[in-house]
């Protein structure tokens, strides 16, 4: 089956379209997105139809599984557009302002971080670095021991102890700021 061939190509998708919906229509629930989906997986086979081997199956089965995984990958990320969206609200409506325009708040809070620098200048100058770089820096831990030329387990470590430090010193006063 020449697939590069127009004419063999319009009969695929003749024969097969609607069962390439079908699959993803189950998956996604909605026939936009479907249809967006039969597009992509007619539009990858256009432009590789070697990507197919007939020896392994049929046709069918090859373009219902790209139309599945395609159609799962989009229900997954709408899930996690879902979750920061949530997130998002749950954040917004937990916000009552500029902290400047709830001074307790802003007092408190300050509080809280003086709690905290103390702290943190009391560490060890390696635990420090190493929450500083994966906290407020944004750093991964294998990210951090690259940094460092410490071995990946060290750097969880240091941030481990850190933490546990912080814990111990200030608990109570980050636990009412949080």
């Amino acid at each position: 089956m020449n697939l590069s061939d127009p004419t063999t190509f319009a009969r695929a998708y003749d024969e097969y379209g609607a069962t390439v919906y079908a699959a993803a229509y189950r998956i996604l629930g909605d026939g936009t997105r479907a249809q967006d989906v039969v597009q992509d997986v007619f539009l990858r086979l256009w432009r590789r139809p070697t990507a197919f081997d007939a020896r392994r199956g049929e046709l069918g089965s090859y373009l219902r599984l790209m139309a599945r995984s395609r159609a799962l990958d989009l229900w997954r990320e709408s899930q996690a557009a879902g979750r920061a969206s949530d997130r998002l609200k749950i954040v917004v409506e937990d916000d009552d302002g500029r902290p400047e325009e709830r001074p307790f708040d802003a007092a408190e809070l300050g509080d809280a971080r003086s709690t905290v620098r103390a702290a943190l200048e009391r560490l060890p100058d390696a635990q420090r670095e190493a929450l500083v770089l994966a906290y407020w820096g944004g750093l991964t831990a294998d990210e951090i021991a690259r940094r460092s030329a410490v071995p990946l387990g060290t750097a969880k470590s240091r941030i481990r102890l850190g933490l546990a430090k912080l814990r111990s010193e200030c608990g109570e006063q980050l636990a009412v700021a949080v």
